[in-house]
């Protein structure tokens, strides 16, 4: 990465800034409004707005678990929940795929007009997404390496760089809230979201989430800019070591381990000055962290010193009764979650439980008023601060840079240095464009394996569909030395439609006999995409069939 290229992002980024030019809110100007709003608020309204809700609850569809599309709201629905139940905050994307950013822009804007225009108070929606490596759930948008592939950089300038590039892309899509970046210790590799992870180095992961942050939120953490986004580190604390090395699942951890491994990246990224943090779904030392006062409120808010906006994970609070069986229903589980220090419940789809039963807790005094006045304090001071309230939703034609090349180089760079050179012998690379070469395995001609998960859905099944214009390494290699030069048989291939690790022998036997007749045989081997509990998994072996293929092609003796 070189100043110049850090330099002409830099260039567009303040070129378009004229166009929102606009006067920042002071600290004190902003909790003046915010107690101001405070005070005239129901406690059923305050209530709403620590509720967050899946898109798919209000669109037009069977059930809230699906929706028609093209996608619509249901204007029954979207009026139920953020007029009648006063809903505070909406994630995800609809029945799991990206949209562009007009779509976006119209789903948004339809969103914040309602609760806008028709809500007593006033209040915008605050919408969030994973957009983890670049816009990530944006059709069209410029994407980056994955975290694991930024750390092996080793390049802050560029993590920085291709942060403030996400951002500004997820603000051209009307998205103001990224559920960005990932401070996990990245420590044990069975775990499905390692390589989600900055790695497992205390001091890198702290190097790289902070100028992350500085990326996505800007250098003085100013996210009334357009072209910046709240950011919410993510997952504290602890999450990606349990002791089974499966998703959501529970760890045993000292409080010298903690606080000597886990805890240094988490405390960096507060200190620059991060908006908002989600917490670790898993349980440490038996007690689930979403009900951990000790954790949540004596070291995250007292000793720590964090100021913003804590958001649960995906129905985390629900899981205190369902999965974890330390509390014995739903309100029980409420009022534990919100007493620990929870601000924001990512409920996704049955908001009404959560807040018809967090109301009555109040009213029954089980959760003191102070505590939910201090919840929405938060919330409220993150809409403030991101400009909500003068301006709920930014759109695509203010971002002429979406997409742009400019970006493209940058993301080229980062995937460029992300690369390590293992050995090299008899300098069979760079290779000769004279060469014939055999290309084979399963990952050779995908651009999901690519990419992996978060992109342009959850699992990553459908980069095929919107990468099109991009190369697998097959097509790259064929653009480079020529089609003539090039075979590609697939070995093994994935069961696309089955489960990460499900594969078959695909033309193994004619690949064996091609290997005969090449020079070069370029050998792709590895996993289909996955992450989170349905790319749990017991050991890291190869699978049988890629060992099979790598055998076969080693003894041929070619190189």
């Amino acid at each position: 990465m070189n100043i110049k290229n850090f330099s002409l992002t830099l260039a567009l980024i303040l070129v378009g800034t004229t166009v929102f030019a606009q006067q920042k809110m002071s600290k004190e100007a902003i909790n003046k409004k915010v107690d101001e709003l405070l005070a005239k608020m129901t406690v059923e309204e305050k209530v709403g707005q620590m509720a967050q809700i899946t898109l798919d609850v209000i669109g037009k569809g069977k059930d809230r678990y699906n929706s028609d599309e093209p996608f619509s709201l249901d204007k029954k629905e979207t009026e139920k929940a953020l007029l009648q139940y006063h809903v505070g905050s909406v994630l995800n994307t609809s029945n799991n795929r990206a949209r562009t950013p007009q779509v976006w822009y119209n789903i948004i804007n339809e969103i914040q007009n309602v609760a806008v225009k028709k809500g007593k108070n006033k209040i915008p929606v605050i919408y969030g997404v994973d957009e983890v490596h670049g816009a990530t759930y944006t059709a069209g948008a410029t994407m980056f390496p994955q975290q694991i592939g930024q750390a092996a950089t080793f390049n802050r300038a560029l993590v920085k760089e291709g942060a403030s590039i996400t951002a500004y892309e997820t603000r051209a899509s009307a998205i103001p809230w990224n559920f960005s970046p990932i401070l996990d210790l990245g420590a044990d590799p069975r775990f499905p979201r390692q390589w989600e992870s900055f790695g497992e180095d205390p001091f890198l992961v702290a190097q790289l989430g902070k100028e992350m942050i500085k990326g996505l939120e800007g250098d003085d953490n100013d996210v009334s800019n357009p072209f910046k986004v709240a950011s919410s580190i993510k997952h504290f604390l602890g999450y990606q070591v349990p002791v089974s090395g499966k998703d959501r699942t529970p760890a045993i951890i000292s409080d010298q381990a903690l606080r000597e491994y886990h805890l240094p990246a988490f405390k960096a990224a507060i200190d620059a000055g991060a908006k908002t943090i989600m917490i670790n779904s898993g349980l440490i030392n038996g007690v689930p962290v979403h009900a951990n006062y000790k954790i949540l409120t004596k070291l995250l808010r007292e000793e720590l010193g964090f100021k913003g906006l804590v958001v649960t994970d995906w129905g985390d609070i629900e899981n205190l009764y369902k999965r974890d069986r330390v509390a014995k229903d739903n309100k029980e589980a409420v009022m534990m979650a919100i007493n620990a220090g929870i601000d924001m419940s990512m409920i996704a789809y049955n908001y009404e439980p959560f807040c018809d039963d967090l109301v009555a807790l109040v009213k029954e005094g089980k959760v003191k008023q102070s505590r939910i006045d201090d919840a929405v304090r938060n919330i409220l001071r993150v809409k403030y601060e991101l400009n909500l309230f003068e301006k709920p939703t930014t759109n695509i034609k203010d971002y002429p840079k979406f997409a742009s090349k400019e970006f493209e180089k940058v993301a080229y760079n980062a995937a460029a240095e992300s690369m390590t050179l293992l050995k090299n012998n008899n300098n069979t690379l760079p290779l000769s464009k004279t060469a014939k070469i055999l290309v084979t395995g399963p990952n050779a001609n995908s651009m999901r394996t690519l990419n992996g998960a978060w992109t342009y859905s959850w699992q990553g099944e459908k980069v095929e569909e919107f990468a099109a214009k991009y190369n697998t390494i097959v097509e790259a290699l064929q653009n480079k030395v020529g089609t003539a030069n090039v075979t590609y048989l697939p070995g093994v291939s994935y069961k696309m439609d089955g489960k990460y690790f499900e594969e078959y022998a695909d033309k193994m036997d004619e690949t064996i006999a091609a290997a005969k007749n090449a020079d070069v045989i370029v050998l792709c081997l590895g996993e289909n995409t996955y992450t989170e509990t349905p790319g749990n998994l017991s050991d890291l072996y190869i699978s049988d069939l890629q060992t099979e293929l790598a055998k076969k092609l080693a003894a041929t003796g070619k190189t």
